[in-house]
């Protein structure tokens, strides 16, 4: 649906403590988190800090919370509750991943992987010329910084088991689009393993619909507690090899996948993401009866708005610098790119902006953020990487104004 209705943005920084005087565009290295998660660790550390799955009161209160946050986190992105498995981290669980899908190939098999993404869902991978697979890599357009169907395309033989890519790239902020990519990949025989972490806080995911076989994200840039989710088909999880212990048998998913287990009061804590997506929903629109997966999908069409808005002011003023090469189109479009903008100056090394703002109390990073084959074929190493202003829906035009001027007398 389409909605004429505005974030009510005072409303929603009501529900993050942690923003202050500072004007926070590092998001993309880990947002802020609402109240409801932080409630939610702390009911679950000072009521049920015993271990789940006893029979006394505090150990079964436990392991509900622990259960429902699995469940929540599974509706929000149209997923059963045994397709996803929640780990410490998007890196871990695609190691993970890549050790369970190690059975499934043979040397001469062949794996896709970019040099655009963030290094999670490249290196694991890589590791498995180990086995005599052959590693091909897509390769990002110099000029535009995005991957390419049709170079994809000219990769794809009746060999390619598995192709590697991302839905959004944590350096340019461009959008793929991933439903025709993974049709491509289905269509040559071979599975697909999305990296969603850059997108996942600015616009939803209905893994249904994608029709994606593999997909990470991490909870802790979705305004969650420092986590990670790994999304599998059922059937794939199932296929897979366990990593847990030797007595977790083969059809025990998702724990079969997850060595160790979940950190408990975490878990327990991700319940507060959709806490906070229903407040959200809740003082936005009238209608109480929509199902989970779509109040998500209409907070979220309220937070592109928005963060177009954001990405539009700044856009135009990078675009009035001659001296500022902005990573990817020049664009604010929703559709096109998330809030996500790198940029180098000519002449300059990248890492001594950031200090420079901190001082003003506006916060920017610099570096590769994990993406070193990205940064290296962008020509950037020599630079110390980019300079990275990332924003959200809590953000606001006043806090970009902030930005836009503090850079301005740096620039």
């Amino acid at each position: 649906m389409r909605n004429p209705i505005t974030l009510d943005v005072e409303f929603v920084r009501h529900h993050f403590p942690g923003l202050n005087d500072w004007a926070f565009f590092e998001n993309a290295g880990g947002t802020f988190v609402p109240r409801s998660v932080i409630d939610r660790i702390l009911r679950y550390m000072t009521e049920t800090q015993v271990q789940p799955g006893g029979d006394y009161t505090a150990s079964i209160l436990a392991t509900e919370r622990i259960a429902e946050s699995q469940r929540l986190m599974a509706e929000m992105i149209n997923a059963a509750p045994e397709e996803i498995v929640i780990g410490p981290s998007s890196t871990m669980n695609v190691y993970v991943l890549s050790h369970a899908l190690r059975p499934w190939f043979k040397p001469g098999d062949e794996l896709v992987v970019t040099n655009l993404d963030h290094e999670t869902n490249i290196g694991a991978w890589r590791r498995l010329t180990e086995l005599g697979v052959v590693i091909k890599e897509w390769q990002l357009d110099a000029g535009t910084a995005e991957l390419e169907v049709e170079r994809l395309a000219a990769l794809l033989t009746e060999r390619t088991q598995l192709v590697c890519f991302t839905s959004c790239s944590n350096i340019t902020g461009a959008i793929h689009d991933v439903r025709a990519i993974t049709r491509l990949v289905h269509d040559a025989g071979a599975l697909a393993c999305v990296d969603a972490v850059a997108y996942a806080p600015h616009r939803p995911l209905d893994v249904r619909a994608l029709d994606v076989d593999f997909c990470i994200f991490s909870t802790y840039k979705l305004y969650g507690p420092h986590l990670a989710i790994l999304y599998g088909k059922r059937e794939h999880l199932l296929e897979a090899h366990g990593q847990n212990h030797f007595f977790i048998g083969e059809r025990d998913i998702p724990l079969k996948l997850n060595p160790g287990g979940v950190n408990h009061e975490l878990t327990a804590a991700l319940a507060g993401i959709t806490d906070y997506f229903d407040t959200i929903y809740g003082h936005h629109f009238p209608d109480k009866s929509a199902e989970r997966h779509q109040r998500v999908v209409d907070v979220f069409e309220l937070i592109a708005n928005h963060e177009e808005v954001l990405a539009a002011r700044f856009v135009d003023f990078l675009n009035t610098k001659s001296n500022v090469r902005l990573i990817g189109r020049a664009t604010a479009d929703k559709a096109r790119r998330a809030p996500i903008f790198s940029f180098a100056v000519a002449g300059r090394d990248s890492g001594e902006l950031p200090g420079r703002l901190a001082k003003q109390r506006v916060a920017i990073r610099s570096g590769h953020f994990y993406a070193a084959r990205c940064i290296e074929a962008l020509d950037l190493a020599s630079q110390n990487g980019v300079v990275r202003a990332s924003m959200v829906h809590y953000n606001t035009l006043g806090e970009v104004d902030r930005l836009i001027a503090r850079l301005d007398e740096a620039l």
